[in-house]
């Protein structure tokens, strides 16, 4: 599929648009049918406008979908929105590391160790980071999914879930849960604590920049992918990537 820069452009505002109404409070959508639940979700939806607006002052909030008042397998409203909240957020921290890891693996930097007992380097020579992702052992593949599968699991078994009462894009930590049977040094998130004497307000500016930095990343991480699979269909990246003719949603080729 060829995609154009109007197409894109699409994309973007779709993307926005979603995200606009996924980054406000939930906590005041109440479906039950009264006049004071109407009052509770006029406020609900003054508040996602106050975010979308901090997130992006030109789209503002944009709702073609519908979505501020959608429910999804049975749960409330407020666990929807909360999923989605959850799901955009993850999404968006995924896009960024994959952003920054796809640019890194493409200038050719990679650690200097051996990636086995072996002693065969890392596939940095390849070529592009799909390629590279072709070259390595299933046994690594294989450590990579399981890893990604392992912090998925924690995150859903840990602590207070998302969609019942706790923070959308709160990511448990370690050092709080007894399903792990070691210690472990580091959190994955804020591993080092340089967030943790941040003030509310320091937060939620530092959520709206995620926020953007995410939406933006899932565009570049797809972008690159595009490009890759169909020369000229971002004409921006166009020489800039190398064309790949592999499969890249089958991880084992």
């Amino acid at each position: 599929m060829v995609v154009s820069i109007s197409a894109i452009k699409k994309v973007v505002t779709m993307k926005l648009a979603l995200i606009s109404l996924l980054a406000g409070s939930a906590a005041a959508f109440v479906p039950a049918p009264t006049a004071r639940t109407s009052v509770a979700q006029n406020a609900a939806i003054d508040d996602l406008k106050s975010i979308a607006e901090k997130s992006n002052p030109v789209l503002k909030f944009y709702d073609p979908l519908e979505l501020s008042s959608t429910t999804i397998w049975g749960n409330s409203n407020d666990d929807t929105i909360a999923f989605l909240r959850h799901s955009e957020i993850k999404h968006g921290r995924v896009a960024m590391a994959a952003f920054v890891g796809y640019i890194v693996q493409s200038n050719g930097i990679h650690w200097p160790f051996p990636i086995d007992f072996a002693g065969n380097p890392y596939p940095y020579a390849a070529g592009s980071p799909p390629e590279q992702w072709d070259a390595l052992s299933d046994a690594a593949k294989w450590q990579i999914i399981l890893f990604i599968g392992f912090l998925e699991w924690f995150s859903e078994a840990a602590g207070t879930h998302y969609m019942r009462g706790g923070v959308p894009g709160a990511y448990p930590k370690f050092s709080d849960h007894k399903l792990i049977p070691h210690p472990v040094p580091f959190n994955l998130y804020d591993p080092f604590g340089f967030s943790s004497g941040k003030s509310a307000e320091a937060k939620e500016k530092g959520l709206i920049k995620e926020l953007n930095n995410g939406r933006l990343a899932m565009i570049g991480i797809l972008g690159f992918i595009s490009e890759q699979r169909v020369e000229g269909s971002v004409p921006l990246l166009k020489g800039l990537v190398s064309h790949y003719d592999g499969e890249t949603m089958a991880p084992f080729g």
